[in-house]
């Protein structure tokens, strides 16, 4: 149950970097339309719209992130829950303010109905709401419902979140460094974006001047004018700017003589990343494991500058991290901001100091001191790079989903464990990170994460043949005769029946995936007896067979005969 809670936080957190994608443009348009810039209310307004929608933008977001085709039905039904479910609020009592929570719930619960009902088959003169057109008007029903719930029980969960969310603003430098800790070490498991999103765009409230409308978080009071907004933000911007990029520099300086040149390219690359755009994790991936004493005295300087900076009253938020580029669009609203420079002087001084005496005292492996070439990545073109991305996870078939966050491939394999770590790295991954103990593994690349998922996504065969001439080449699976439905009943009854089928999908045309709701309703033997090649058993009642080329044939003949009796139960 907590591994899958654990796994349940990981797809929200890389949910949640569809909606957060757009922050930085509408930052932009905000700041350009200000009365000391541009003066122009039209960019403003564009740029104000945005905040003022956000949790409407989040709803439709995380419904598509969630969803395991990504497809837009998902974002339509989020927006539908979010209107339909605040709505109901309002009726029940005016007073009731989800903010962004709202939006997340909406998007999460269109997202996992939609991965139930999209391709439920209703009777034939209901046809035409079938399928992906069902999912919508699901969530509508079931968003009166949750809003009905929320409506009695919100008011004290809202006060306790209130109160905490207090706390932590009251507690001033001791709950911006507590922050900044946490933020730095949940990297590992990239949970950080749940903190991130609770600090960032829930706790604390602010009366925005100028549209009377109330905005919840720290990024977005920020920007609505609020003089304490930027609390957990300030502090990025000396350890983004300036205390990462000396750190590349320490470890450049400390790399054996006759790798320098090599690692030079690489440690200017990842410097100017954070200076620019703030994106870190290529720089922390890089000695988080090889130097793990570097990484907590790392989480404890940033810990350090957030309580720092909120001493010195230093206040200066971005819309999408800690970089130079958000520092210059958020400077007109800063208080003090001037301060970060000298702060920042200091920072990368410290960072130096401390990455050099470390590496020189301890004698650690940061990249450039190990044996193993880390980072040195062959030139490969688009498709070249999917089919060796495919080939290092373990091949087409043990791949299961294929997401992304900002410098994350985040996916679910039957067995991780396939996964080559050397030949990874080799095409330029920065570490490879296995959370729990399920299927999930995610793969450090960098900002072009998202690039590389949609390329494997492309490069996944679709008929039993691995599709990457450039790293093998397999014959198309010959076509499997249907499968009948005798023969498809017998594989129902194996599985313990329709009613314990929850969920099944056809799997790189050699597997099956199901969920069921008791995995103790299932005969192995008889599964065996069948034809079925092998069974394994992951986390949430999901399984997978093993049953060769017959795989849709048969996955389609059982998915006509569960919805077949859940019509004849419903008539």
């Amino acid at each position: 149950m907590y591994q899958l809670f654990i796994e349940g936080l990981q797809r929200l957190g890389r949910a949640l970097m569809l909606p957060i994608a757009i922050l930085p443009i509408a930052g932009l348009l905000l700041r350009l339309g200000d009365t000391d810039l541009l003066n122009i209310a039209i960019i403003h307004d564009a740029g104000q719209v945005i905040f003022a929608n956000l949790a409407l933008i989040f709803a439709i977001g995380i419904a598509v992130g969630f969803a395991r085709d990504n497809n837009g039905t998902a974002g339509l039904a989020g927006a539908i829950g979010y209107l339909v479910m605040v709505s109901t609020l309002k009726v029940l009592d005016a007073s009731i303010n989800m903010g962004m929570l709202a939006g997340i719930i909406s998007g999460l619960m269109a997202g996992a109905l939609y991965n139930r009902f999209k391709d439920i088959k209703l009777p034939e003169y209901l046809a035409f709401f079938g399928g992906r057109r069902f999912v919508p008007i699901a969530t509508g029903f079931t968003a009166v419902g949750l809003g009905v719930v929320f409506g009695l029980i919100w008011p004290p969960i809202q006060h306790g979140i209130n109160s905490f969310g207090q706390l932590l603003l009251e507690s001033g430098s001791i709950g911006a460094f507590v922050f900044g800790v946490f933020n730095r070490l949940l990297i590992i498991t990239g949970l950080h974006h749940i903190l991130n999103n609770m600090a960032w765009f829930i706790f604390g409230s602010f009366t925005d001047p100028t549209t009377g409308a109330v905005v919840t978080g720290d990024l977005a009071r920020y920007f609505a004018g609020d003089p304490k907004g930027g609390q957990f933000m300030t502090g990025m911007f000396p350890m983004m700017i300036f205390g990462l990029p000396a750190a590349c520099l320490a470890m450049y300086r400390n790399a054996l003589p006759e790798r320098r040149k090599v690692m030079g390219g690489i440690f200017l690359s990842m410097a100017l990343t954070s200076f620019l755009t703030g994106v870190t994790e290529p720089i922390e991936f890089a000695f988080m494991f090889l130097a793990p004493l570097l990484y907590l005295l790392h989480a404890l300087l940033t810990g350090m500058a957030m309580a720092i900076t909120n001493a010195l009253n230093i206040h200066l938020g971005f819309t999408f991290s800690g970089g130079a580029i958000d520092m210059a669009l958020g400077w007109g609203k800063s208080t003090n901001g001037w301060l970060v420079l000298p702060v920042g002087l200091a920072y990368a001084v410290i960072y130096y100091v401390v990455f050099d005496f470390c590496i020189r005292r301890f004698n650690l492996k940061t990249p450039g001191r190990e044996g193993v070439v880390v980072g040195e990545k062959a030139v490969l073109s688009e498709n070249q790079r999917a089919g060796a991305y495919i080939q290092a996870l373990g091949g087409a078939e043990n791949l299961i989903t294929i997401g992304a966050c900002t410098t994350r491939l985040r996916l679910e394999m039957v067995d991780r464990n396939k996964a080559s770590d050397s030949e990874l790295k080799a095409l330029g991954a920065m570490a490879v990170v296995r959370p729990g103990k399920g299927g999930s593994l995610q793969v450090v690349v960098g900002p072009l994460a998202d690039s590389i998922a949609d390329e494997i996504r492309q490069a996944m065969p679709t008929a039993g043949s691995a599709a990457v001439a450039a790293v093998v080449v397999v014959e198309e699976a010959p076509k499997a005769a249907p499968v009948e439905t005798p023969e498809a009943q017998k594989w129902l009854n194996a599985l313990g029946g329709s009613d314990n089928v929850l969920q099944l999908d056809c799997v790189a045309m050699t597997r099956i995936r199901l969920q069921l709701a008791d995995g103790k309703a299932l005969s192995e033997c008889q599964l065996k007896d069948l034809g079925c090649q092998g069974l394994s058993a992951l986390d949430g009642g999901v399984w997978h067979l093993l049953v060769g080329d017959k795989a849709l044939s048969l996955s389609e003949a059982l998915e006509a005969l569960v919805n077949r009796s859940e019509v004849s139960a419903k008539v």
